[in-house]
């Protein structure tokens, strides 16, 4: 009898050692374990651990065309600097999106008038009036000629997040969208004087779910959370379905839906809108995070289109931006991160791509449909 006691003694009293180290000590499936439930979602660094080859490309396989960049510069000698990088990372052209009308295109176009060769500058759409003149859309159109005769070769960056047309400077157009009946005059102006119309629809389909532990994007979800209970607001299909409306409506107008159309959830949306429309492109800027963790998919998705994707990036003006996007693009690298460019917390990898396509997604199809215009 003494001999069993004693033996449940000695069983408890391991217990309870075992206990205390687990408390002092935690897993990572506790909540108040040291260094897990204290670490903030957004201080997440991930290294990977994986000893594979990596690559550093500074320099593009072919002469790029970036269709989709912003007026970064903030003064000559920055835009010097921006120059001599695209140089040394081989982009031959870069479009700045000025989303500016009147005095803000024109001070955005003689900033950059010293490189007319390196810099083209598009413009956006007057608003003004939108909600009260009925003659607001003369103005636009008169606007849009002005602008084309100084320089502009395309309007953009349009922005639609829901509420309504919003990049667009001095006026934001709210509850105004891309296919209202409104805009129609303006589009076949657009034709008219063949200037392409770049449109940001909706965002990354993590911004219109729920903020919580299912999110698979929360980490970039929550800066970008886009609130669907404000009134009026439409939600992601609406806004593909104003998207599609409007490249329906207007088959002699060029538009291009920036960011993969933000369907990188689901290209095959896009890819429906590619097969019926053949006014529709679409560049890749801005969504090197969003496609790179499923390189095969998007593999395939470059192979069916490449006629039809337009290279970007929308990231800045610096070196290492640059060979990011080309790492992703050219090479075969798998399961590395980038935490300060984007603010996902999967790993990215390579599509390498072939230099068929490269060479098709980096400038050829950009001298095509500007040619074609």
């Amino acid at each position: 009898m003494m001999i069993r006691n004693f033996s449940l003694l000695l069983l408890l009293a391991l217990a309870s050692c075992t206990m205390q180290t687990e408390q002092s000590t935690g897993s990572p499936e506790s909540t108040n374990s040291p260094g897990i439930g204290d670490l903030a979602l957004a201080d997440y660094r991930p290294i990977s651990a994986y000893n594979i080859p990596r690559s550093q490309i500074q320099k593009a396989a072919y002469p790029v065309i970036d269709v989709h960049s912003h007026d970064y510069a903030g003064n000559q000698e920055e835009i010097d600097l921006w120059v001599e990088t695209m140089k040394e990372a081989g982009i031959e052209k870069t479009l700045i999106l000025s989303t500016q009308t009147g005095a803000g295109f024109d001070s955005v176009h003689a900033k950059y008038a010293m490189y007319p060769e390196e810099f083209e500058i598009w413009c956006g759409i007057d608003f003004t009036g939108y909600d009260s003149d009925e003659d607001w859309i003369k103005n636009a159109i008169a606007e849009l000629e002005r602008c084309h005769a100084l320089g502009a070769k395309g309007v953009g960056e349009l922005g639609d997040k829901g509420e309504g047309l919003l990049y667009s400077k001095p006026t934001p157009a709210f509850g105004l969208h891309v296919d209202d009946p409104a805009l129609r005059p303006f589009w076949k102006r657009c034709a008219g004087l063949g200037m392409p119309v770049n449109v940001h629809i909706a965002e990354p389909i993590w911004m219109y779910e729920e903020m919580d532990s299912h999110n698979d994007g929360l980490m970039n979800a929550w800066t970008w959370k886009v609130d669907l209970s404000k009134e009026n607001i439409l939600d992601h299909q609406g806004l593909m379905t104003s998207l599609e409306n409007v490249v329906a409506r207007n088959p002699n107008t060029t538009f291009i839906a920036c960011h993969f159309a933000n369907c990188s959830h689901d290209l095959e949306i896009l890819g429906a809108m590619l097969d019926k429309h053949s006014n529709l492109w679409a560049d890749i800027a801005a969504r090197y995070a969003e496609t790179a963790p499923i390189p095969r998919h998007v593999n395939a998705f470059y192979e069916k289109y490449q006629d039809r994707l337009l290279y970007g990036t929308d990231m800045g003006m610096n070196q290492e931006m640059y060979g990011l996007t080309f790492r992703i693009l050219e090479s075969e690298d798998e399961h590395f991160y980038e935490n300060d460019m984007f603010g996902y917390h999967w790993a990215l990898n390579g599509f390498g791509l072939p230099y068929e396509i490269l060479e098709k997604v980096y400038n050829q199809n950009a001298k095509k449909l500007f040619n074609s215009l």
